[in-house]
Parts: C-alpha cells; structure tokens; sequence
C-alpha cells in the first residue's frame, strides 16, 4: 500500500517556484566560476534523462550495481536482518530497491526526492510491486535533515544511498550530507551506499560523455528548466557539454560551455560569459576503499562490509550509525 500524495518538504515562494532553486542559480551564476548544484537536474525530464542515461552503453554505474545487489542478498539478508523502514535519499525512479527489498524483508519504504511528479510515480510502481509493503513517499531535499513520516518512527532504520551519488559532492558538503542522513535516521540505523571507483580516465569520461548525447542533454536540460521556472532568456544553444577528469580532485567534472559571448537575465538579474567561459554543474568523485571508508567516518558511521562488482568497477559499503565523539 502507498500513501500516493505523500509527505511535500519543498519550500515554494507564490510563483510555484522551489526558493532553494532561484537563490542557487542566482548566487551560482554571480561567482567568477559559475555553478549551479548538481542537485537541481532533477526536474521531471531531468529524471527521465538520467534514466536513459543509465541504460546506455558508455555508463557502466548503474550495471555495475545491479550486479552487486543481485548477486549479494543473502549477504544483506545477513547483516541488515528483516523488518528495518528502508529509507533511500534522491530514490528517482527506483529502479534498483527491489532487488534490495526482496532481499531483507523491510516494514516500510520510504523514498526521499525532490521531483515531486516523478516520485509519486515511482513510489506506485514500486507499491503495485510489493502490495503489502507500505510506502510513504515524501518530497524533500534530502541534503537536509528530513523528518521522516510518523509511521516508521519507531522501526529500526536502513539508510539507501546508491549510485554513487555522494561523489556529487565535495568532501566538506559529503561529510555534512552524511552527517544529516546519521540524524535523519537515528541510533541503531545502518547505511547501504555506492561509492564509484578510481579506474582508466578514458573509461570514466566516456561515461561522462556517451557518444549518443543523452548526457549531454541532461547537462543542457538544465538550462532549459532555468529558462522555464525562473523567467530566464539563456541562450541555450549557445553552450555545449563537457566532461574532464581532473586527478587532484579525483572527479570527473561537468561543464556547459559557452561557445561564444552570452548575455542573459534570470529572474531580473543580468549575466554574461565571455566564449570559453563556463558553468560548473557537476561533481563525480571516485573513490578507493580508505578514502571510501575516511568519508564515512567523518560523517559518523562505520564501515561495517563492503562488496564490488566481478570487474571492481564500483562498490556497495554498509555502515553502521557511530555515535560522535569529541576525542579519540
């Protein structure tokens, strides 16, 4: 069953408009390196973008995981036990929880989005999936903490946080997120999350950059949804994607391009990029296991076991809630 109107967390001003989305693009865009938080791709066709992406050849996250979660449920079963709400922040279409939920036998699912339309939808999927299984949708930014619905206080809980979508973040704002997730879920929770690795730079770009595009019309969707919800006249045609490597940082970065002097107006306020210029929207960091493990630590849990795929593309890395000390 499923509460299909769920819980909305999501703070809008008297246009319809998330206040969070227009004070991001307009601070992003007023710094000397433009950047907007990866965090706002996710409109519905956003969502949808990812998805494809996903699926095609070049991206090999999504597969890689699903080899993990299919191939390690007894294991979960072991170590998670039965009856805990799973909670799974940005859980976008999905796709992935059953193969975790027929594995350890959770009380609830509660899935945590910001697109409200695409969450909603996802969550009666999932609900036709498991008809016994309660579902509370709620859409929230869950880089934040989140009270969760009152029905599954009480139940033990297990954090999902898969694809690797902690590498979006730099390290300070990945150990606060963590950090907010050990509230959100409290004492005796656990944390199921995907922590993409270190491997070949052509390897990792590709997947950045796939030869069909769908990539790069995430990164300019973008765009698109400024233009639309924040009364905006981007010249969206003006720019093109681009994803780099850069090896200090361990990342892979996403950048539109402008490719010729722009102008433009976002919600009153004028902008300009001279041609070569560009605006950052995303970070994927990569990780190796001790820096995997220094992350969680920071952020208050303990890396408890931690699994790859055949080919050790990617990792799952459970955890368990720490409680915060003030010394060693």
């Amino acid at each position: 069953m499923t509460e299909q109107q769920g819980i909305r967390l999501v703070d809008l001003d008297e246009d319809g408009v998330d206040r969070a989305f227009r004070a991001d693009v307009l601070t992003g865009l007023s710094q000397p390196q433009k950047a907007i938080p990866a965090r706002w791709f996710y409109d519905e066709r956003g969502s949808e973008l990812f998805e494809d992406i996903t699926q095609v050849a070049e991206y090999y996250p999504t597969r890689a995981e699903t080899e993990i979660l299919r191939g390690k449920g007894a294991q979960f079963a072991e170590l998670i036990g039965e009856g805990r709400a799973v909670v799974e922040f940005g859980s976008g279409s999905s796709v992935k929880t059953p193969l975790l939920l027929s594995a350890i036998a959770p009380a609830a699912y509660v899935p945590l989005d910001i697109s409200g339309d695409f969450l909603r939808a996802a969550a009666a999927d999932l609900s036709a999936k498991f008809p016994s299984l309660p579902v509370h949708p709620v859409e929230a930014d869950f880089t934040k903490r989140v009270e969760l619905p009152a029905a599954v206080n009480e139940m033990p809980k297990l954090g999902f946080f898969p694809g690797s979508t902690i590498g979006n973040m730099v390290p300070r704002t990945a150990v606060d997120l963590l950090r907010e997730m050990r509230q959100t879920l409290g004492d005796g929770a656990l944390l199921l999350i995907g922590m993409d690795l270190i491997k070949d730079r052509d390897v990792l770009e590709s997947a950045y950059d796939d030869a069909d595009g769908v990539t790069s019309a995430f990164n300019v969707n973008l765009l698109a949804r400024i233009n639309r919800e924040l009364d905006a006249d981007i010249p969206v045609e003006a720019f093109r994607h681009e994803a780099r490597w850069v090896d200090i940082y361990a990342r892979i970065e996403m950048h539109l391009v402008a490719q010729e002097d722009v102008s433009f107006a976002v919600s009153g306020e004028q902008f300009t990029l001279q041609a070569g210029e560009t605006i950052h929207t995303e970070n994927s960091h990569k990780f190796d296991k001790r820096s995997g493990n220094m992350l969680l630590l920071a952020g208050h849990w303990t890396p408890m076991e931690r699994w790859t795929d055949q080919a050790e593309r990617f990792s799952l890395v459970l955890a368990r809630a720490a409680t915060p000390r003030s010394a060693p």
